[in-house]
């Protein structure tokens, strides 16, 4: 790896680390320019793309936990769920082209955007409403799937189902998110690791820009509100869509 492609990685990772922290969609910049630099090997991108999700979120988990944002009774009875559905998506994604999946998560990311500024108070304010089980199961099982299989854009989803379907604001749903990421993560990297699917120097080189860019993304959450960050999440959904939908 050259000095110049270093840097570019490096930038890269800070721009993903900020949006993934605050909505999602951050690997829609990382997993193609790895793929560029990994000689057009995408599966070979998504291994090494989890080594920058693991430490990032260890820096966002870090930072909401210290600003007493972590809602970890919310999160605790989806762990289970998220962990299987992560674990059998990382499986499926050791063997199987993604294209298709990501085109329509592309259309699922638009609506929560529309979701989200259409119907604001949804996203504001929090409630005391969550879904019941086993629809919660459920519905954390099949996003972890994805997470595990493909990560791109899967904040959106969680953020849906921790916001909508949980009844937390966004700052706290961001919290609980990167949280989540975070708990699943290492079997799906240990995934990719075992099947040869990580490259260690890209990825680490990628991690410390999304570890940066995570980071000034905590502080910001925390010091600007759940408003703020909505429409940081409005803007981060249509530009992933648009790069799923079309590239």
């Amino acid at each position: 790896m050259t000095v110049m492609l270093g840097l570019l990685l490096f930038a890269g990772g800070i721009a993903a680390g900020f949006i993934n922290t605050l909505a999602g969609g951050g690997s829609a910049l990382t997993v193609p320019l790895l793929t560029e630099m990994l000689g057009g090997n995408a599966i070979l991108a998504n291994g090494t793309n989890r080594i920058a999700i693991l430490l990032q979120n260890v820096v966002g988990v870090r930072g909401f936990h210290q600003a007493g944002k972590l809602p970890w009774q919310k999160v605790k009875p989806v762990i289970p769920a998220v962990v299987l559905g992560a674990i059998g998506g990382a499986l499926l994604a050791t063997a199987i082209d993604p294209p298709a999946m990501k085109r329509a998560l592309g259309i699922v990311v638009l609506l929560v955007a529309l979701t989200a500024i259409i119907k604001p108070s949804k996203w504001l304010g929090g409630h005391e409403k969550t879904m019941p089980e086993p629809w919660r199961f459920l519905a954390f099982f099949g996003i972890g799937l994805f997470g595990g299989f493909i990560q791109v854009g899967v904040g959106f989803l969680l953020l849906a189902g921790l916001v909508l379907g949980s009844g937390l604001d966004l700052v706290r749903g961001n919290a609980a998110k990167v949280l989540l990421v975070l708990v699943y993560t290492p079997a799906v990297l240990l995934i990719f690791w075992q099947d040869q699917q990580v490259d260690l120097a890209a990825g680490l080189v990628l991690a410390c820009g999304n570890m940066t860019g995570a980071a000034v993304a905590t502080r910001l959450a925390v010091r600007k509100g759940a408003a703020w960050v909505r429409w940081v999440l409005v803007g981060a959904a249509i530009l992933a869509a648009t790069r799923m939908l079309i590239f």
